[in-house]
């Protein structure tokens, strides 16, 4: 069974930083997506189960940092130079290769950006 947990979230100033944690019940290719307010779930990163690749939605490029520590199953999204549009529930997800769908996710934690 795969069984996800987010933490790190909270309220920040916008241009302030926060880090999330996903730790895992395994190692797993992982992906973070994040649900604004009445909006649809988008992408914000993925990582591959060795690191050796990474993806960025448009958005986080340049602010966002995927990274992992196999040794914990923990992935962690590093979020600089916040705005207020980064503003949603943030949910990591993994999938069992890199073929598959995401169908394993958190519970997702809350990131408040004010101006």
């Amino acid at each position: 069974q795969v069984h996800l947990v987010e933490s790190g979230g909270g309220l920040v100033q916008a241009g302030g930083s926060l880090r999330l944690s996903c730790v895992a019940s395994g190692v797993y290719d992982i992906g973070w997506f994040r649900q604004a307010p009445g909006k649809e779930r988008r992408f914000v990163a993925s990582i591959s189960e060795s690191a050796g690749r990474k993806v960025y939605s448009d958005p986080g490029k340049g602010r966002f940092t995927i990274s992992r520590d196999n040794t914990k199953n923990t992935v962690y999204l590093q979020m600089n130079n916040l705005k207020t549009e980064d503003t949603g529930v943030y949910y990591c997800a993994a999938r069992l290769t890199s073929t598959q769908p995401y169908n394993y996710w958190g519970q997702g934690t809350q990131v408040t950006v004010s101006s």
